[in-house]
């Protein structure tokens, strides 16, 4: 554990300056590196396809990322939703969402929007089906109020889901540092872990739920609109 006290007082959180530095540089290579993480177990494919599957998203449905960089998520929410559906694609960085553009029109999928913006000052669309964020929410310093605000654009009984990093129980929380060393690069920090989007799923959503992965350092968090409203 002293390993870990002394790593929480070398790092620091990084801004939204920092966070659009990082990926403007890592865009290019984002999906390589990512993919990388495969020869250390972490199933990274397998992660994401659970978080979309917890949207349980019917054809026709429109649904809205939040942090969706290159677009790693988009054919699995094409599967889902079919061609008379529509993704939004909200990222911070301009770069990452020019690969997402890239990937679009390499795929030739015409219902796919991407937009430039600030995950906190972002404008959800009215009466949405599913939203879902994945190794994103938790870089955002205000992640309760987008989650908020998600849940107030949701159509009732439709659902948001996150998937992102977290601080396992104490069993293996020594295994943080190497894991914050080896996820450095996109923007991962060990403060970061005071941060809980899972919290504000409870807190807006009903019917929550939470399941953890990788020794408890991932998780995907997902929850319902009630009926009458967050």
């Amino acid at each position: 554990m002293q390993v870990l006290h002394e790593a929480k007082h070398t790092m620091t959180i990084p801004t939204r300056e920092d966070v659009i530095n990082i990926y403007r540089k890592r865009a290019k290579r984002y999906d390589i590196t990512a993919n990388l993480y495969y020869l250390i177990g972490f199933r990274e494919g397998a992660y994401r396809k659970k978080a979309v599957d917890a949207l349980n998203l019917q054809r026709g449905d429109t649904v809205v990322e939040i942090g969706c960089g290159t677009g790693m998520n988009f054919s699995l929410l094409q599967q889902a939703i079919g061609h008379d559906g529509k993704i939004i694609g909200v990222d911070l960085t301009d770069d990452m969402l020019a690969q997402a553009r890239k990937r679009v029109e390499e795929k030739g999928w015409a219902n796919v929007e991407l937009v430039v913006s600030d995950a906190a000052s972002y404008k959800f669309p009215e009466c949405i089906d599913g939203i879902i964020s994945t190794f994103a929410l938790t870089l955002v310093a205000e992640y309760d109020k987008v989650v908020q605000n998600g849940c107030l654009a949701l159509k009732p009984g439709k659902r948001w889901a996150v998937l992102d990093f977290k601080m396992p129980s104490s069993r293996v929380s020594w295994l943080a540092p190497l894991l914050v060393l080896l996820t450095r690069p996109f923007g991962v920090t060990v403060e970061l872990a005071e941060r809980h989007p899972w919290e504000s799923i409870n807190k807006y959503l009903r019917n929550a739920s939470m399941t953890e992965f990788y020794m408890g350092f991932v998780y995907i968090a997902a929850g319902e609109r009630a009926r009458d409203g967050c």
